[in-house]
């Protein structure tokens, strides 16, 4: 498709619509064919980032982390097409060969191993997935600049940093002449918005960092799959979101079925029409497990909410 909405990460030339691809499926609740066909769908539908980590899925029983990775590389090699599409992993929750976090060791040697199971000569897309306060910034930040003049690396991206953490990075990129963040990936959605909305927000906006949203959907709360106790038992995911539902969620879910019912999409779809609409936000991770869910989530891709709508869904969960 030639028309759908590019939007770029940041002060970078990465590019994609307003959904990026989560990839933490893959090899977890997504068996390896049925992740060739989401990928694919993805693809054909015009999607152009998929992202993943090193760590994912290492929560499994019987899981060492890399499966996720390890997937996508075998679609690579299999599709063909990695020129179509830009691939974003992170280091810094998996240890294991030169330590653990964000040491410098480790940063090389999990670059090098996600290379390998992404069957790939460059990770488009680097995060730190977590601070590292063990480790001086200008450490892991020479350290990603090694990759990057490598040529492993071509662009870095943190996720789960506090503002205050981010900013002095940022602050030691410019007086050091080291690599700089520039994109980062918080939690954040219509029931989780504080680790976000306010000073990160705001550091994002003024610096141009790119923001790419994970939990999008919260765990598949906002689909409005789960509306009572006993929902709960439907997924593996359900002992996630059982809090929400003490909290605001339900409001939020009743403002949505709202909007819904206005503009004939789905919750899923008015969920991330709202993420890529707030400040800052380039475009929300989402994942799926079937191409049917694929194909309904990038439907949101030229879902426009009105301003009032917008407002009424926030108004929701303050």
């Amino acid at each position: 498709m030639t028309d759908i909405p590019h939007r770029t990460l940041g002060a970078t030339d990465l590019a994609t619509p307003p959904m990026i691809l989560g990839g933490n499926v893959f090899g977890w609740t997504v068996d390896r064919d049925a992740s060739f066909r989401i990928l694919d769908a993805f693809v054909d539908a015009g999607g152009t980032m998929i992202d993943t980590a090193d760590v994912y899925s290492a929560w499994v029983d019987g899981h060492h982390g890399g499966e996720s990775e390890t997937i996508i590389g075998e679609w690579l090699r299999q599709s063909g097409k990695r020129d179509q599409v830009l691939i974003a992993t992170k280091v810094g929750m998996l240890p294991a060969d030169g330590g653990e976090k964000l040491a410098p060791a480790r940063i090389a040697a999990a670059a090098d191993a996600s290379l390998r199971r992404l069957g790939t000569d460059r990770i488009d897309l680097y995060y730190a997935h977590q601070d590292d306060e063990d480790t001086p910034q200008a450490d892991y930040l020479a350290a990603f600049g090694q990759l990057i003049d490598a040529g492993k690396v071509r662009v870095l991206g943190a996720s789960n940093f506090r503002a205050m953490r981010l900013k002095s990075a940022l602050d030691l990129a410019t007086a050091e002449g080291l690599p700089r963040f520039h994109v980062l990936q918080p939690e954040y959605n219509l029931v989780s918005r504080h680790k976000y909305e306010g000073e990160l927000q705001n550091l994002c906006v003024e610096h141009n960092i790119g923001v790419a949203p994970y939990y999008g959907l919260a765990s598949g709360f906002l689909t409005g799959k789960y509306r009572s106790e006993a929902d709960l038992q439907k997924s593996v995911r359900g002992g996630n979101v059982e809090k929400l539902l003490a909290g605001k969620g339900a409001a939020v879910l009743a403002a949505m079925d709202a909007v819904a019912a206005e503009t004939g999409a789905t919750l899923a779809q008015i969920a991330l029409a709202w993420l890529a609409a707030q400040e800052g936000v380039t475009a929300p991770i989402a994942s799926a497990t079937s191409v049917e869910q694929l194909e309904e989530l990038v439907g949101a891709w030229r879902l426009a909410l009105t301003t009032e709508q917008l407002a009424r869904l926030a108004d929701a969960g303050a």
